[in-house]
C-alpha cells in the first residue's frame, strides 16, 4: 500500500490557537495566476483577494507572499489566515483530566465546539487549549457535538495522532455517556436498539431510514424520580448524533435537546441556559504508543438531574 506524502509544514504561526488555512492548487486546471484561481476558489469579491494579496496575506511554501501577478503553478500550495468571526466566549472552562507527552485528555463544557468548523473557530476546546497548555500541535483524535459535554482525546504530537485515531476507527474505546431524559415506566429496559441513520449535509437533524442498521446503542436505565431518569448509554458505532436519534425514537428525547424530537427555533448568542442533558461519562483505552491502560471519567454533573429547576429556570 502506498504512502501518502504529508503536507508541508505552514510557513506562518498560528493565530489564537487556529492554523492558517492551507491550500493546493489542483493539478488538473490551468490559470494564468494564483490570484485569478482564488477568486474562482474562495468566491468573495475581486477586489477582497486582490486587497488580501496586496496585504501579504497569501504566502508560498517559503513564506514569501504571493502577488497578483505570481504564476499559477499545479501544486503549489498556498497559506493564508481567514477573518475570524465574532464569536460570543462560552464562559466554562476546559479541564485538564490527564496530560502527558502524548496526549491530553479533556472535560469539555456543553456549548464548546471541539474543533474549529463553521462560526465556531477560536472558541473552541482545541483552540483554547492550545492557547492555554502552549501545545500548538495539539490536535483532536475524535470529536464530541458542540452541545455534548464530556471527555474528549487529544494528541500532542502530529505524527502520532493517526495511531490514536485509528483507536477510534477500529471500535478500540470503550465509551459510555450518560443522560437525563423523561422517565417512561412501560419503556422496557435494557435494550439495545438497532437502526439506520442518515444524517444529509445541509440539514440539521439527522433521521432514521429503512435498510441495514450502522447504529446500535446499549440504554439501561440508572434511577429515575419525579418524572425524570438517569440513563447509561454505551454507543458501539459513531453516527452522528446516534444517541439523540435512539433516546428520541424510543419516546424519551434527551432533555435540552434542540433538534429532537423536532428542531426548534436557534438559541440567541449569549444563551448559555438548558444545556443538553448528555455527558460522555467515561473513555476507557489501551495507548497505542505506550501501551498503558487509561481509563477516565468526567467529574461534571448533569444539572437536569442534581438540580432541575436551576436547570429550567
Amino acid at each position: 500500500m502506498r504512502r501518502r506524502t504529508p503536507p508541508p509544514p505552514s510557513p506562518l504561526p498560528q493565530r489564537d490557537g487556529v492554523d492558517p488555512v492551507r491550500l493546493k492548487l489542483p493539478a488538473d486546471e490551468t490559470w494564468a495566476t494564483v490570484r485569478d484561481h482564488l477568486v474562482a476558489r474562495l468566491a468573495p469579491a475581486a477586489g477582497e483577494i486582490d486587497d488580501m494579496l496586496d496585504a501579504g496575506r497569501f504566502v508560498d511554501i517559503t513564506g514569501r507572499p504571493v502577488s497578483r501577478a505570481t504564476a499559477y503553478v499545479p501544486g503549489m500550495f498556498v497559506w493564508f489566515h481567514r477573518d475570524l468571526p465574532d464569536e460570543e466566549r462560552v464562559p466554562f472552562a476546559v479541564e485538564v483530566v490527564y496530560r502527558d507527552e502524548h496526549v491530553v485528555v479533556a472535560d469539555k463544557p456543553h456549548f464548546l465546539a471541539t474543533t474549529p468548523r463553521g462560526s465556531h473557530v477560536a472558541e473552541t476546546a482545541l483552540a483554547r487549549l492550545r492557547r492555554e497548555l502552549g501545545v500548538p500541535t495539539l490536535g483532536a483524535a475524535h470529536r464530541l457535538d458542540r452541545l455534548t459535554a464530556g471527555l474528549v482525546l487529544f494528541v500532542v504530537r502530529p505524527e502520532e495522532r493517526g495511531a490514536y485515531q485509528s483507536l477510534f476507527r477500529d471500535k478500540q474505546v470503550a465509551k459510555v455517556y450518560e443522560a437525563v431524559a423523561p422517565y417512561d415506566p412501560a419503556l422496557e429496559l435494557p435494550r439495545t436498539v438497532c437502526s439506520r441513520i442518515l444524517k444529509e449535509r445541509g440539514v440539521m437533524a439527522a433521521r432514521e431510514v429503512e435498510g441495514e442498521p450502522n447504529a446500535v446503542s446499549r440504554v439501561e436505565l440508572l434511577e429515575h424520580r419525579d418524572g425524570r431518569a438517569r440513563y447509561r448509554l454505551t454507543p458501539r458505532t459513531g453516527q452522528t448524533h446516534q444517541l439523540r436519534v435512539h433516546m428520541s425514537a424510543l419516546g424519551v428525547p434527551i432533555l435540552g435537546d434542540p433538534l429532537y424530537p423536532v428542531v426548534t427555533g436557534p438559541v440567541p448568542a449569549g444563551d448559555f441556559r438548558r444545556p443538553l442533558q448528555l455527558l460522555a461519562r467515561m473513555l476507557e483505552f489501551t495507548d497505542p504508543i505506550t501501551g498503558r491502560e487509561h481509563r477516565f471519567v468526567s467529574r461534571r454533573v448533569l444539572r437536569a438531574w442534581s438540580s432541575y429547576d436551576d436547570w429550567a429556570r
